[in-house]
């Protein structure tokens, strides 16, 4: 059982003038604003759509978040945290580098299952390439990549860590995008349940990933050339 952690509330898309504090017409904003933005993507949603269906004015919005970009990077954090700390749970109690990264994928794949909202903003395709939301996002997709790659190190042997790091640290940030790719044509086909989608990732990586972590420390390309 994966521990879940979701950042989608579900608000009302109504408009609401009821009297609220700053820090919950923000609550109320954030939870409205996300909502329209994994259902349009950044690129189609406006201040004024937002504004309108939060019932407030739209220098209200701007006065919270300074711009689009500022209330969707606060969407976006969210959404991020909690993938980290979903999958970062998963792998934490893996016995081994194969074990870490089934849970990572089952993690992030059930994390897609139950909050399709928090993946839209996340990997949001529409995002302007260069922009500082892009780069956040970025950040968290290294971060995921580090702690499924510092988890299957920790089971490795420590004389052998140093020699695995960067395959361990290749194949994470590779599982990654696999992962990425595979989520996106499962939640435009829907052929497989998300669970099936893990595991046929799992059954393609892992055999090959405890073959390496069952063999003697693999060689420097200065030492010559890799087992095959």
């Amino acid at each position: 059982m994966h521990e879940m952690v979701s950042p989608t509330p579900q608000p009302a898309l109504v408009p609401q003038r009821t009297r609220l504090s700053r820090d919950e017409r923000m609550e109320q904003t954030l939870g409205v604003a996300h909502l329209l933005f994994a259902e349009h993507g950044y690129a189609s949603v406006t201040m004024d759509e937002i504004a309108t269906a939060v019932g407030v004015t739209k220098p209200l919005l701007y006065n919270y978040f300074g711009n689009k970009e500022g209330l969707y990077t606060a969407c976006m954090e969210r959404a991020g945290d909690a993938l980290t700390a979903t999958v970062g749970h998963a792998v934490t109690v893996a016995a081994s580098p194969g074990d870490a990264l089934g849970a990572g994928v089952r993690a992030f794949f059930a994390f897609l299952d139950h909050d399709r909202a928090a993946w839209a903003v996340l990997f949001d395709e529409t995002l302007p390439r260069g922009s500082g939301v892009a780069d956040r996002i970025a950040e968290y997709r290294w971060r995921i990549a580090e702690l499924v790659a510092g988890s299957m190190l920790a089971q490795l042997p420590k004389p052998r860590r140093d020699a695995a790091r960067v395959e361990v640290e290749a194949l994470s940030t590779a599982l990654l995008g696999a992962s990425e790719a595979l989520a996106r044509w499962w939640l435009r086909t829907e052929a497989l349940s998300a669970d099936a989608a893990a595991e046929l990732l799992i059954a393609t990586v892992e055999p090959g990933l405890r073959s390496r972590s069952a063999l003697p420390a693999s060689p420097s390309p200065e030492e010559g050339t890799r087992p095959r």
